[in-house]
């Protein structure tokens, strides 16, 4: 019985710990640049869309070497 009372003891920490962690890491995709510049080495793509949390229209750059997007809002 205690086996399984400290079983669910812990998993319910770790489910604690992940949701937690999570908190401080949610939705940081667009968040990489807050000055709003691109850095040399970015190509602008034709993606072209509509932020559903913010209402706002992005566009992404595209870092060919190393694959990374950047997300720039369009005024």
């Amino acid at each position: 019985m205690a086996v399984v009372l400290s079983f669910y003891g812990l998993s319910m920490i770790a489910l604690i710990v992940l949701a937690i962690g999570s908190w401080f890491v949610w939705d940081r995709r667009y968040k990489k640049q807050p000055d709003q510049t691109i850095p040399e080495g970015y190509i602008r793509t034709k993606e072209v869309f509509i932020d559903p949390t913010t209402k706002k229209k992005m566009v992404v750059y595209f870092h060919p070497e190393t694959g990374d997007r950047i997300y720039k809002e369009e005024p």
